[in-house]
């Protein structure tokens, strides 16, 4: 069985339980060495079989999970934050699939559930957003055309932009463009729960100029939106005027 198990965003201890316990019990673990803290290594046994995939490509990734497979060895391919969210584990799975080769995923915290946790802050205010888009710039690994941030940026809802903290004067000016002002709050968040974590708060207009200041350039989230500013509703949920199945509603 291979496992693809999500570390979470950083700190050993944010990895889920079962994740924590898949781990423990690993004959094979193929980690993302770039990214997940090897910190979460140590919860493995002593027999168990380490690889980095950062220095692998993705055919010799599934050649160590078939080699462990035929070996009736239990595999974890530990990937950081949560795998469906840029895990690229699609691709692995269709070749499992090609192989018969068995599979789950447990679920990991994402690092824009970090990023937030770093920040104290909702992305889902009322009257403020009630969308939160998880997006990237277009770098290397191109985007679709109809998902480029400018057309993104029209909405005005949150915005948490993965893997472009190399590109944010570009990642500015296209924001600007789909109609967010220069004033807007955003933030910059760096390794979101590791004991490094840097938390850089500006506006989409001194994206660039914060990142730099700070020496960001790699390994950080950016988000973008109203929910950093300090005007929104209370929820309707726990108004006493409001009626739920649970409490009825009352004019005091």
């Amino acid at each position: 069985m291979i496992n693809f198990v999500g570390a979470g965003c950083g700190a050993p201890d944010l990895i889920t339980v079962r994740g924590m316990r898949l781990i423990e019990k690993a004959d094979v673990i193929i980690y993302a060495g770039s990214l997940v803290n090897p910190e979460l290594l140590e919860y493995a046994p002593e027999h168990c079989e380490i690889h980095n995939s950062a220095v692998m490509t993705l055919d010799e990734v599934i050649r160590v999970m078939e080699c462990a497979e035929t070996e009736n060895k239990m595999t974890v391919r530990l990937h950081t934050g949560d795998p469906s969210v840029y895990g690229a584990i699609r691709e692995q799975m269709d070749k499992l699939d090609l192989l018969g080769i068995p599979y789950r995923v447990c679920p990991g915290v994402s690092s824009f559930c970090g990023a937030a946790a770093a920040l104290n802050a909702e992305y889902t205010l009322p009257d403020v957003s009630q969308t939160v888009i998880l997006t990237r710039m277009a770098g290397r690994t191109p985007v679709p055309e109809r998902e480029q941030i400018r057309s993104l940026a029209a909405h005005h809802a949150t915005m948490v932009v993965f893997l472009s903290a190399g590109m944010t004067k570009k990642l500015s000016e296209e924001l600007i463009a789909g109609g967010y002002g220069p004033d807007t709050p955003a933030a910059i968040v760096y390794k979101a729960s590791w004991p490094e974590e840097k938390v850089c708060r500006c506006t989409v207009g001194t994206l660039e100029e914060t990142a730099k200041a700070n020496g960001i350039s790699k390994t950080a989230l950016i988000t973008v939106g109203n929910f950093l500013g300090d005007d929104y509703s209370l929820s309707k949920l726990y108004d006493p005027a409001f009626e739920t199945e649970f409490r009825k509603a009352s004019e005091h």
